[in-house]
C-alpha cells in the first residue's frame, strides 16, 4: 500500500489541494514536506502529535521530513480555531519555548539518517530578517484582500474583531513555505483542518512566485465520541512533558479511551498495520470487557512518547488498582497512581481503630456507617476486605512505611499517609 493510500486508510486525510497531483508526485520521487509548530506554550500537546508521526511516516516512507519551531510566527498569533485575540507573550520566554518545543521534536524524527535526515528549523531566523517596505512590495502583492478575507481563519473572526497583527498572520506563514521552497526544496506543507487557509495560501504563493506546483494536505481535527476535542479533559490538556502530564495520567488517558474511539486512535497514533488494525477492531467488536485495544493503545503511545520504562511503570500501576493489587505497589508508586484521590494524614506512631480511622478521615460519613460498611464487606484494607469491627491498623499495615489504601465499595479510594 502507497503512503497516500496508508493515510486514507487511517482517516488521516482532511483535505489535499491536489490529490491526483500528489500521488503522482509521490510515485516520481521522494518530496520534502513540513510541519510548523508554533510555540503557545512550552510544551506540545497530543493534538501536536498527530502532526508529528505525520512526518515520520513520511520519512519512513523515505521522504524528507521538516519541524518548523515557530519563533518567528509565535510572536504574532495564529487567528486560526480562536474565536478571541491571543495574548502576545515576549520575545524571550516565545524563544525559550521554541527551543523546548525543538528538543520534543527530536525525540520522534531520526536526524542521523544517511538518506533521508529529518531538519529541525525556526523560522525566527528568516522572519525577523525581512525588510517592511521589501516585504510588503514583494510578497504583499501576491495576497489579495478579498481573497484573504474570504479565508476560514480571518472570516470567522471578523465579527468578534481582528487586529492587523492576526489578519498577517497568514502572510507570513505564506512566506515560510516560499522560502522553505526557495532554501530546501519544500513541495508540501501540512498541518490540521484549521490551517487549510494558511497553506494554500502558501501554495498560491509559490505559483505566483516561482510559476511552480505546491501542495498542501490537512489532517482531520481530532474529537471523541462524546465531541470534546482530542485531549482535552477537566484537569486540562494531555501534555508531551512528563512534567506537565505524567507517564500515568497519560497512560491512564489512552486506556480509558471509548470503544466507539479506539480503533480510530490506534490508526492515528500507532504504526500498525491496517491489518493488525482490523484485527483490535474484531476484538472490540467481540470482547470489549477485556478491553485489549485500550491496553494496546495505551502501552505503544506511552511508550511512544515516554519509552518502555515509563509504560511498563504506568502500565504496572494501573493493573494493580484495576485488579486489586494494591499491595504490591512500591511507596512512589502508590503516590502517582493515587495523587487525585481524597487523603488522610496521620501523624505519630500510634496504631488507630479502623472504625475511628474510616469516620476521622470522611471515608465513611460516621462511626456508626463505618461500623455498617465494614460488617457488610464493604471496606478493603491493602487489597484485603475488612469484616471485623475491631480490627486495630499498625506500623505492619503500611505500604513503604507510609501509606495505607483503602477502598470504599467498587471503586472508591482513599489514601492514609502515615507522617511520622
Amino acid at each position: 500500500m502507497n503512503l497516500l493510500n496508508d493515510l486514507e486508510s487511517r482517516e488521516l486525510i482532511y483535505q489535499v489541494t491536489d490529490r491526483e497531483g500528489l500521488a503522482k508526485r509521490l510515485e516520481s520521487g521522494t518530496i520534502t514536506l513540513y510541519v510548523g509548530f508554533d510555540p503557545t506554550a512550552d510544551s506540545l500537546h497530543i493534538g501536536n502529535l498527530l502532526q508529528i508521526l505525520l512526518l515520520r511516516r513520511f520519512q519512513l516512507a523515505g521522504h524528507h521530513p521538516i519541524a518548523v519551531a515557530g519563533g518567528g510566527t509565535g510572536l504574532i498569533g495564529d487567528p486560526s480555531g480562536k474565536i478571541n485575540e491571543r495574548q502576545l507573550n515576549t520575545e524571550t520566554i516565545v524563544q525559550e519555548w521554541s527551543l523546548k518545543i525543538r528538543g520534543q521534536l527530536e525525540q520522534y524524527l531520526d536526524f542521523d539518517s544517511k538518506d533521508n535526515p529529518a531538519r529541525i528549523v525556526n523560522n525566527y531566523d528568516w522572519l525577523s530578517e525581512l525588510d517592511l517596505i521589501h516585504f510588503l512590495r514583494d510578497i504583499g502583492k501576491h495576497f489579495p484582500i478579498g481573497v484573504m478575507l474570504a479565508k476560514d481563519s480571518v472570516k470567522s473572526r471578523l465579527m468578534a474583531g481582528i487586529s492587523y497583527t492576526e489578519f498577517s498572520y497568514m502572510v507570513l506563514q505564506a512566506y515560510d513555505f516560499l522560502h522553505l521552497n526557495q532554501e530546501l526544496g519544500c513541495e508540501l506543507q501540512s498541518g490540521g483542518s484549521d490551517q487549510w487557509g494558511n497553506i494554500t495560501a502558501g501554495v498560491d504563493l509559490i505559483r505566483r512566485v516561482k510559476g511552480q506546483t505546491a501542495y498542501g494536505l490537512t489532517l482531520p481535527l481530532v474529537t471523541q465520541s462524546d465531541g470534546t476535542k482530542l485531549g482535552k479533559t477537566e484537569s486540562g490538556a494531555i501534555w508531551l512533558d512528563s512534567s506537565r502530564t505524567t507517564p500515568y495520567d497519560f497512560y491512564q488517558y489512552w486506556i480509558n479511551a471509548d470503544d466507539q474511539d479506539v480503533i480510530r486512535f490506534l490508526g492515528y497514533f500507532t504504526f500498525l498495520t491496517i491489518e493488525e488494525l482490523g484485527e483490535l477492531e474484531l476484538e472490540v467488536e467481540t470482547k470489549p470487557w477485556e478491553r485489549v485495544a485500550q491496553r494496546e493503545l495505551a502501552r505503544l503511545v506511552t511508550t511512544l512518547v515516554h519509552g518502555k520504562k515509563a509504560a511498563a511503570g504506568a502500565e504496572k500501576i494501573s493493573q494493580a488498582l484495576f485488579y486489586g493489587k494494591v499491595s504490591e505497589l512500591k511507596a512512589d508508586e502508590i503516590d502517582t497512581g493515587l495523587n487525585d484521590v481524597p487523603t488522610h494524614d496521620l501523624h505519630g506512631d500510634k496504631s488507630v481503630k479502623l472504625i475511628d480511622l474510616l469516620s476521622e478521615a470522611g471515608i465513611s460519613p460516621s462511626k456508626r456507617r463505618a461500623r455498617e460498611d465494614v460488617q457488610n464487606n464493604a471496606i478493603t484494607v491493602n487489597d484485603v476486605r475488612e469484616t471485623d469491627v475491631e480490627a486495630v491498623l499498625t506500623a505492619a499495615d503500611r505500604i513503604g512505611g507510609k501509606y495505607i489504601v483503602i477502598r470504599r465499595g467498587k471503586n472508591k479510594y482513599f489514601l492514609v499517609n502515615w507522617q511520622l
